[in-house]
C-alpha cells in the first residue's frame, strides 16, 4: 500500500535513542540471513563441484548472487521507501524474502534428487535454486540496512551497524560451522557420485529453520515508525511530497552523494577480494594445502578441504564479533576512515598469509585479520554514509550503494575463472593472494580519498555510552 500525499504539517521532533535490546530485536533477522549466506559461502562451490562443475566454472556459477543483488536491492529499497502496510514499511519484505530463501535452502543441496524426479540437468537446476536463494535473501537483506537509518538517530548509526555486524557474525559462524559440527556428530561428509554429502544437506535444513524463526522474531518485536512520525522527523514536511515512480531510481542514482562515490571505490576492491575468497578457498586449500590435483573434486580429502573452508569462514566471522564491539571506541580514538583502513589492511594481509601458512591448523591466524576486515566492511562504510543520505531516500540509496558491492563480484565472476585457469594453472591460491592485494589497495584508497567525517564530541560520547548491556 503506497502512502498518499498529505497536506498536514507536523511539528519537528528528534528520533529517540533506542536501547541495546531494541536494536538487537530489530536486527535479529540478520542472524538468520547471514546463517543462510554462511552456508552458501562455505558450501556452494563444494556443492557445485560435487555435482560436476570444474574449478574454472565456479566463478561463473557464483555470478548468480551479485546479479540478483544488482537488480533486486535498489528496487526493494525504492519500494520500501514508498510503502506502508499494516505490517509496516520494511517488515513485509523481510517475511517474503525469508520464506522464499528457506525454500531455496532446502532445494539447493537436493538438486540431484530433484533432477531424477523431473529429468533436468543437475547443474542447471542447482544454479536455478541458487538464484532463487539469492533473489529472496536480497529481498530480506536490503530492508535491514534501511531499517537502521529509519529507526536510529544518526549518532547511533555506528552502534546500530555494529550490533548488526555482531549478529551477522553469530549467524555466519553457525552457518559456516554447521556441516563440520554435524560431521563430528556422526553425519556423513562423503558424497556419493553426483550427490551432496548428508552433513551439508542437513545443515541447510537447520539454516532454513533458523532463518524463518529469526525473521519472525524481528517482525513481532519491532514496531516501525509511521509515515506521520517520519514526517515529524523530517522537520514538518508532508508525509510524501509527491507520488514516487520507479523511474525516480535513475534520478536518485544520478544524484548520489559524493561521499558514496568515494566509498564505492573502496567497496569495489573490498568485495572483489571477498568474492575471490568465497569462491576459490576450497580449491585453494585442496590444491595448495592438501596437495590434490585441480581435477579432484570428489575424494575424501577434497571434502575435508570443503569442511575446512566452512571452519575457516566460521572463524573469521567469530573473530569479527569482538572486533564489532571495538569499532565504535576505535573510531572515536583514531577516526572512522582510519579504523576502516586499518581493518582492510589486516584483511589483505590475512588473505596473503594463507599462501605462506602451510600447516592447516595454523590458518586461524589468517582469519584474525579477515575477521577485523569483515566487521568493518559490514559497519563502517554505512556508518560513514548514513549522514549523507536523505531520510526519505534511505532504502533506495542503500540499494544503490549495493551496486558497489555486486559490480566487483560480477567482474570477478566473469574473469576470475579464466584467470585461475589460464594464468595460474588452476592453482587457486595464487588468485587468493590477488584478492589480498586488492584489499590492501582498498585500505590505501580509504586513507587518501575519504575525508574524515566530523561528529560533535557530544554525539560521539552518546554513542559510546550506548555500548553496554
Amino acid at each position: 500500500m503506497i502512502s498518499k500525499q498529505s497536506n498536514t504539517i507536523f511539528t519537528k521532533r528528534v528520533k529517540p535513542n533506542l536501547s541495546i535490546a531494541q536494536i538487537i530485536n530489530m536486527s535479529m533477522g540478520f542472524l538468520g540471513i547471514q546463517m543462510a549466506f554462511g552456508l552458501q559461502n562455505g558450501n556452494a562451490s563444494r556443492i557445485l563441484a560435487n555435482l560436476g562443475a570444474d574449478v574454472h566454472e565456479l566463478s561463473w556459477f557464483w555470478l548468480v548472487a551479485p546479479v540478483t543483488g544488482l537488480i533486486v536491492q535498489p528496487i526493494i529499497g525504492h519500494m520500501g521507501d514508498n510503502t506502508w502496510s499494516p505490517l509496516g514499511r520494511r517488515k513485509p519484505y523481510f517475511l517474503i524474502g525469508a520464506v522464499l530463501c528457506a525454500i531455496g535452502l532446502v532445494l539447493l543441496p537436493n538438486a540431484a534428487s530433484v533432477t531424477h524426479m523431473i529429468a533436468a540437468n543437475v547443474l542447471l537446476l542447482a544454479v536455478i535454486f541458487l538464484a532463487m536463494m539469492d533473489f529472496s535473501v536480497n529481498i530480506a537483506m536490503e530492508p535491514f540496512r534501511a531499517l537502521v537509518g529509519d529507526m536510529l538517530p544518526k549518532h547511533q548509526g555506528t552502534l546500530g551497524f555494529s550490533i548488526q555486524t555482531i549478529l551477522i557474525g553469530v549467524g555466519a559462524v553457525i552457518g559456516s560451522e554447521m556441516p563440520n559440527w554435524l560431521t563430528k556428530l556422526g553425519v556423513s561428509n562423503v558424497a556419493a557420485e553426483g550427490y551432496v554429502a548428508d552433513n551439508v544437506i542437513y545443515a541447510f535444513y537447520v539454516g532454513a529453520t533458523v532463518l524463518i524463526v529469526s525473521i519472525l522474531y524481528t517482525i513481532f518485536t519491532t514496531k516501525e515508525y509511521s509515515p506521520a512520525e517520519f514526517a515529524e522527523f523530517e522537520g514538518g514536511k508532508d508525509v510524501l511530497e509527491e507520488p514516487s515512480k520507479f523511474s525516480d531510481m535513475f534520478r536518485d542514482f544520478a544524484n548520489i552523494p559524493n561521499l558514496m562515490k568515494k566509498l564505492g571505490i573502496v567497496q569495489f576492491f573490498s568485495w572483489f577480494a571477498l568474492f575471490t575468497m568465497w569462491v576459490f578457498t576450497t580449491s585453494a586449500l585442496a590444491t595448495h594445502h592438501f596437495g590434490l590435483s585441480p581435477q579432484d573434486t570428489k575424494s575424501v580429502d577434497f571434502n575435508k578441504a570443503g569442511d575446512l573452508t566452512g571452519h575457516l569462514f566460521g572463524l573469521y566471522n567469530l573473530f569479527a564479533i569482538p572486533f564489532a564491539f571495538l569499532l565504535t571506541p576505535i573510531a572515536k580514538a583514531i577516526g572512522k576512515k582510519q579504523t576502516h583502513a586499518l581493518a582492510l589492511a589486516s584483511g589483505g594481509l590475512g588473505l596473503i598469509s594463507m599462501y605462506f601458512i602451510k600447516d592447516t591448523s595454523m590458518l586461524w591466524i589468517s582469519m584474525v585479520g579477515l575477521g577485523f576486515a569483515w566487521a568493518s566492511i559490514l559497519a563502517m562504510p554505512y556508518a560513514m554514509l548514513i549522514d549523507a543520505i536523505p531520510q526519505r531516500k534511505m532504502g533506495v540509496y542503500m540499494g544503490i550503494f549495493n551496486f558497489f558491492i555486486v559490480v566487483p563480484q560480477i567482474i570477478n565472476g566473469v574473469f576470475g575463472g579464466p584467470i585461475v585457469s589460464k594464468l595460474f594453472g588452476n592453482m587457486a591460491i595464487d588468485y587468493v593472494v590477488v584478492g589480498g592485494a586488492c584489499m590492501l589497495l582498498g585500505a590505501l584508497i580509504t586513507l587518501i580519498f575519504i575525508k574524515s567525517q566530523e561528529e560533535s564530541p557530544k554525539e560521539i560520547e552518546e554513542e559510546i555510552q550506548q555500548v553496554h548491556f
